[in-house]
């Protein structure tokens, strides 16, 4: 005969759910250490501080919930601004400068810079549209997604203030519709290692793509 086992032992309880009704005395004598300390404690206190733990835990979690979902109102709130600023904007030819002071400003990005291409011959002679590399424009046509992570080098890094500070960078393509060729690109920069990296989501830069894209048509060629 095989011996009984901890599992035969766990199993038995749990499908006779009615054994402690036969043998309540047992649940007053039974003693477990406490992992708050290494006094024993009684079966029922064992449960209380299981039950304390789980409340605790779930109290965590909605403190949580609370404030992801306060962060979440207050950049819904931001982006409106940004969004009305950009509606708003009466002159076409410095909305570049506009698109990036707000992220600045809006969103506290530490840099931002942009380069357009395919633009009007009206704006041919703005910085943003000039010195932009094929090399540059080859990258930003492969990004199906905007590119998070670290800055290895890349072109984009020398459009902002202080290209030394740039240890993390966001690179957001520019295209008037999805699927469509792009045009410029927004790059986001941050001393911060961790502000931008590879396992963040990117649906928030993409829908500040979409809105700045759609507001920069006004500049391109017909």
């Amino acid at each position: 005969m095989n011996p009984i086992t901890e599992d035969d032992i766990a199993n038995y309880l749990a499908n006779t759910p009615d054994f402690f009704e036969r043998h309540a005395q047992l649940l007053a004598q039974v003693q477990l250490t406490s992992p708050h300390g290494s006094r024993a404690v009684s079966l029922q206190e064992r449960q209380a501080e299981m039950l304390r733990d789980k409340i605790k835990a779930l109290e965590h979690r909605i403190i949580e919930m609370v404030r992801a979902g306060t962060e979440n109102v207050v950049t819904a709130d931001r982006l409106q601004r940004w969004t009305r600023d950009l509606l708003t904007w009466r002159d076409p030819r410095g909305l570049p400068w506009e698109i990036i002071n707000g992220l600045h400003t809006q969103f506290m990005v530490p840099q931002t810079g942009i380069k357009l291409w395919d633009l009007d011959p009206a704006y041919a002679d703005e910085s943003y549209a000039q010195n932009v590399s094929d090399d540059l424009k080859a990258l930003t046509e492969s990004l199906t997604t905007p590119y998070v992570g670290l800055n290895s080098g890349f072109e984009a890094a020398s459009w902002l203030n202080d290209p030394q500070q740039a240890v993390s960078l966001a690179l957001v393509p520019l295209r008037a519709e999805p699927g469509q060729g792009a045009f410029g690109l927004l790059v986001l920069a941050s001393p911060d290692a961790q502000r931008y990296h590879a396992d963040m989501g990117t649906d928030f830069l993409e829908r500040i793509a979409q809105l700045a894209a759609a507001a920069l048509t006004r500049l391109r060629a017909a």
